[in-house]
């Protein structure tokens, strides 16, 4: 179990990137809609913390300035270790400076233990489309994904959700 500190997108850019998702699908590679509990929504995480305390990590984070949305331009698609394809964000400096002070306030909760791969400057955050592709399968997802790119979203709001639960805790700001 892991828990995200994400942002999530207005209404409108969530269906378009669903949209993608079930495209994904119908070219017969597994997306995030039929990933594990089946319950994830698009969404770019700035932490992932594998140990936690919930309520620290909500206060940590509530404390930071509210950011109000923030625009995001997808231009490209990106495979990692073990499968996992997403859609890379320009790394604007409100981007990078916002995954800081997440990082940062998050790592200081009680019992933290922030995965390595979102350590600012070793990650970029990003929006998953496929997380477990094959090798065979990365053209595929390629193919679909840049049918749509480049596309610009809007994060609107945030979240802590649970991984293995895709349960959501709605945050009252947009860190």
């Amino acid at each position: 179990m892991a828990l995200a500190v994400c942002l999530l997108f207005a209404p409108a850019d969530e269906r378009a990137l669903r949209s993608l998702w079930r495209r994904v699908e119908e070219a017969g590679v597994p997306s995030m809609s039929s990933h594990t509990h089946g319950r994830h929504v698009p969404h770019l995480s700035y932490a992932v913390l594998r140990t936690f305390d919930v309520d620290a990590v909500r206060a940590a984070v509530s404390a930071l300035p509210d950011g109000g949305p923030l625009t995001l331009h997808l231009n490209a698609v990106a495979a990692a270790p073990r499968g996992r394809v997403w859609l890379v964000p320009a790394a604007s400096a409100a981007l990078v400076r916002r995954q800081e002070a997440v990082a940062e306030v998050t790592t200081t909760t009680p019992g933290a233990d922030l995965h390595r791969h979102y350590l600012p400057g070793r990650w970029l955050p990003h929006v998953s489309v496929a997380p477990r592709a094959r090798l065979v399968d990365l053209p595929v997802v390629a193919d679909v994904s840049y049918a749509v790119l480049p596309l610009t979203v809007r994060a609107d709001r945030a979240a802590l959700v649970d991984s293995a639960t895709g349960e959501r805790r709605p945050l009252d700001t947009v860190p």
